[in-house]
């Protein structure tokens, strides 16, 4: 067995420990787009059927499943959830780059 791993503990958002410039706003894609496949999948709607729904494009639901999710706002996910009849309560936190840098919270 080799023993050379070491245990590091995640911020939280894997996107800030990767480094990445936007972390928070991937980060909240990401969160929205999970809820979207959940809604998807709980009602067994498939992107063809959703856009009959929602009057959102097939291929947009696509790239939300396949996690293509750049050219996405968090508006534009929000009223995506919303047209599936889901309520969307948001709540922001908001704490100093330079906390978030020293590791403090």
């Amino acid at each position: 067995m080799d023993d050379d791993f070491e245990l590091i503990h995640g911020s939280g958002n894997v996107f800030r420990d990767f480094g990445r410039p936007n972390a928070n706003v991937e980060q909240a894609r990401a969160i929205l787009a999970a809820k979207i496949i959940r809604t998807l999948d709980k009602r067994g709607l498939s992107t063809r059927e959703a856009e009959r729904l929602t009057g959102v494009s097939h291929s947009e639901f696509s790239r939300i499943r396949n996690a293509r999710l750049t050219h996405f706002t968090i508006d534009r996910m929000i009223t995506i959830l919303e047209k599936l009849d889901e309520d969307i309560e948001v709540d922001v936190t908001f704490k100093s780059r330079h906390s978030l840098q020293q590791g403090i919270h």
